[in-house]
Parts: structure tokens; sequence; C-alpha cells
């Protein structure tokens, strides 16, 4: 996907929140800044790769502070609270445990910055208020189908937190007899999942575990390995997991692929991108 006007200002936020997370010198982080400043000048066209541009801009970041994994501490917490939570999931599941549901679940777990929620916070309101909602694009009966159809799913994984909410919806796939591979960043990029946290969270429980060779934001196509790449040609069928990997699977021909992408729409750039809304809850095929 290209970036619009829309995705500079957001490039610098999170550029600042890299940062504050990685060092205390004002020093550095002003000329890291300045660096900044000089690749988005170099670089911000309507051409312009928002996954290859985000991933090239938070590499900066940890190669001036030395910092590999700014969001340690937040991703072990995050998946932490969104652990804590599971069981309450689960008792409401109980209630409808349609496919539907499951794919809800999945999604709200896009929805939920766990890094930003304490125990203290109503997150069960927020999960029923959620499921209460129609997904605005609803791909279930050819989502189904694909379950039923195909004996193995490439499952693409996006933040932890999020990542224990996708244990749910690999319980109800493996109900389709699926076999099923999860694919996780081989080295720290924002919150997303690597291996240590996807197996803190479980996920070894439903399927393989593999890494896609890279620390990028979302799927890069270019920066993916030779062994990942074989996985991902010899999937037919893909479960694509935030906006991030939809950034960059939107990019590349999928024609010969069953490509479901699950997410909550959270910028206006995707948005209209995909022709939703602002926070829609979508399960669409590709």
């Amino acid at each position: 996907m290209k970036i619009s006007y829309e995705c500079g200002p957001c490039f610098l936020r999170q550029a600042r929140e890299a940062m504050d997370l990685s060092t205390d010198d004002e020093a550095l982080k002003m000329e890291i800044m300045e660096e900044i400043f000089k690749f988005l000048s170099a670089n911000f066209t309507p051409e312009t790769n928002s996954n290859g541009t985000g991933s090239a801009m938070h590499n900066l970041i940890k190669q001036k502070t030395g910092c590999i994994d700014p969001y340690h501490k937040e991703k072990i917490e995050g998946n932490e609270i969104a652990l804590k939570y599971l069981p309450d999931v689960k008792k409401i599941l109980k209630k409808d445990d349609s496919l539907e549901n499951y794919v809800k679940i999945a999604i709200i777990g896009n929805i939920l910055d766990f890094g930003a929620f304490t125990l203290d916070d109503d997150i069960e309101s927020v999960i029923n208020e959620s499921l209460s909602k129609d997904l605005a694009v609803k791909d279930i009966e050819e989502f189904e189908n694909s379950l039923q159809t195909h004996d193995k799913v490439l499952y693409l994984v996006d933040n932890t937190g999020e990542i224990v909410f996708d244990k749910l919806l690999l319980a109800k796939i493996r109900e389709y007899d699926v076999d099923i591979t999860i694919a996780v960043k081989s080295e720290p990029i924002l919150n997303d999942a690597c291996m240590a946290e996807a197996l803190d969270a479980g996920l070894d429980e439903f399927g393989d575990i593999v890494e896609i060779g890279c620390g990028t934001v979302g799927y890069v196509d270019s920066e993916i390995s030779d062994e990942f790449r074989e996985i991902f040609n010899s999937h037919k069928f893909i479960i694509s997991k935030g906006m991030g990997n939809y950034e960059g699977l939107s990019e590349i021909d999928l024609s010969f692929k069953d490509v479901y992408f699950l997410l909550c729409a959270k910028c206006n750039t995707i948005s209209k991108h995909i022709g939703a809304n602002l926070h829609d809850m979508l399960l669409f095929k590709k």
C-alpha cells in the first residue's frame, strides 16, 4: 500500500514514541529526528511503500540508540494482561460459539491495545460491546468454505497481547482438521510478536511457529527470507491479521491464493484504501 499525506504525522509520532522508549539522551534524539526528517524528505512521495518506510525509520532508531527492542516491556505486559482476560472471553464465547464470533474476537484483539490497558480497565465491556456490532465486511461463508476445502493454513499474526485472542480462533480452526503454521517476526519491531512472545502466549499449542526472516512493519515481500518464501508460496490459504500485514500483502499478486484479512480499520489511509469506514471491523477475502 502507498502512503498518503496523513502518514507523515503518524511516522513522526511513532518515531517519538520509539525514541522515548529507547533512550533518555535528548541530544541523541535530536540527532535521530534530524536524520528522520532527511529520510522522509527524500522518500516521502506518492509512490512510497508504507511498510518499507516505517521499517526503515524504526531500524534507524534501533541502530542509533543501540536498543534493539524498544517495546520489550510493553510486549510482556500486553501478553500478561490479555492472558488474564482469556478465561472471561472463553465464557462469552460459550454463549455463542459460531465461527463469526471467533473471528470477531480475533479482530477485537486487534482493536485493543493491551499495552495501554491496566487490570482496572473494563475490558470485558469493550469486548461485549464489540461483539454486539456487525462486521462491516463479512466474508464468513467464503472463509468457512476455505476452512473446509484446504488442509493447511498460514496464519500471519500481528501484535503481542492480541495474539492471546488469536489462540481462540486458532482453536476453532483446528476443529476443521486444518494444519496451522503461525508466522512471527524474526527481529523486534514495534510491539509485533516475535518467537519469544508467541511461545509465551502458548501459540505453539496450535501449530508450528515459523519466523518470516526479518523485522519489518507488517509484511514486506522484499525482506522475507528464502525459507519463509517457500512456506508462503506453498500455502494457498492465508489468514492475515492487522493493518501492517494488509499494507504489505495488498501490493503483491495473490490471485492464486485464498487470502483473508482480519482487522480493524484504525486509520483513514487504510480505511480509504479498503473502501471501509474508520473503526470498521472487517473480514474480507482478497
